[in-house]
């Protein structure tokens, strides 16, 4: 990562901390104040539309969450749908694993 986007990474975090609206030019301002000189302000602009409406702080607790495609299941679920809903599911996945299974392919890792 370069400069210009580690100072502007660390910006965006600042004002997400202090609960800040990021904007370009309040990123900006604080690199500057940082006297950091080699950031161009593309790069403020970058991340001030690529953080728009999107609260920072919950981004960092969910990192690695794969993005909440799919819902975990509940008990209202496990009973609108009953047993045969939650059997399907186990022989999809069972399906799934075997698919990606490397013993299929007829190679090893060390072959």
């Amino acid at each position: 990562m370069s400069n210009a986007e580690l100072a502007t990474s660390y910006a965006a975090l600042i004002l997400a901390d202090d609960g800040v609206e990021i904007t370009a030019d309040k990123l900006q301002t604080l690199i500057k104040a940082a006297k950091i000189e080699d950031v161009e302000p593309i790069w403020s602009s970058l991340f001030a539309k690529a953080l728009e409406g999107k609260d920072v702080k919950d981004l960092l607790l969910n990192v690695g969450s794969g993005g909440g495609a799919a819902a975990a299941p509940t008990s209202g679920g496990a009973a609108a749908g009953g047993a045969g809903a939650v059997e399907e599911t186990k022989e999809e996945e069972k399906e799934e694993a075997k698919e990606e299974s490397d013993e299929d392919m007829g190679f090893g890792l060390f072959d």
